[in-house]
């Protein structure tokens, strides 16, 4: 690793999408930092992947729901490599259940994760990439942006706002040289649904699918931005 490896930093990077983006950009020759809120989690994949990548990943707790937290990592991150290349905002969970089921906790947990943590990352990285005048941030959203389920109000709210924010975000920055986009995956197979995907999976997308598009998205030329891609498996089963 050179002291001018690119730098990348992904949200919730102990495991599914976020983990396969870690070892993707890994793979790539990049210097990544990951979060994640389970220090079990987060201790156990960082063990695996510096035996591969030593000195070329780190890792920390954070709470994306927490603006301070999210403020320190983003600090942690230009303090330990001296710049910022990529942010992929990926942390997210989900309560589901009727509207009239949800309680406010539960929605307001799935709002401040998957929403308010993106815009907490974006907000703290946008100084170090316009410093350099160079970015790209990608926010891992879903179909669920776009098609309403039952049981998904909380979620889809959150998914639905991140698209918002990342179109809108898009718009302020991109003449600071930073690229953003909103990457919208179908159904993918790990654990984040786990109990609610009763019929098989190998139809499904992996993870390892999104964490590709996100590196073919930084082989584009600077002066392109696809800002919302949309990924579905490829033969889903027929209805």
């Amino acid at each position: 690793m050179t002291s001018e490896a690119r730098v990348a930093l992904v949200t919730g990077g102990s495991r599914g999408i976020g983990r396969a983006v870690v070892e993707a950009l890994l793979e790539r020759g990049f210097r990544v930092f990951f979060c994640g809120r389970s220090l079990e989690g987060v201790e156990a994949t960082h063990r695996a992947l510096y035996i591969r990548f030593p000195g070329r990943v780190a890792a920390r707790l954070c709470d994306v729901r927490r603006q301070a937290e999210v403020d320190s990592l983003v600090a942690w991150v230009v303090e330990e490599a001296g710049r910022l290349d990529v942010l992929v905002n990926n942390a997210g969970l989900g309560h589901f259940a009727p509207v009239d089921e949800l309680s406010g906790e539960q929605f307001r947990e799935v709002l401040e994760t998957n929403l308010f943590g993106a815009f907490y990352a974006i907000r703290a990285a946008a100084a170090p990439m316009k410093a350099r005048g160079d970015g790209w941030i990608f926010n891992v959203a879903s179909l669920a942006a776009k098609n309403a389920f039952a049981g998904g109000s909380a979620y889809n709210a959150s998914k639905f706002g991140l698209v918002g924010l990342s179109e809108a975000a898009m718009l302020d920055l991109r003449h600071h040289g930073i690229r953003m986009a909103a990457i919208c995956p179908g159904s993918v197979e790990t654990d984040f649904a786990a109990g609610r995907m009763k019929d098989g999976t190998s139809w499904r997308l992996q993870p390892e699918d999104v964490a590709k598009v996100i590196t073919d998205l930084l082989d584009f030329p600077a002066r392109a931005l696809p800002s919302l891609i949309e990924i579905r498996p490829s033969q889903p089963p027929k209805k």
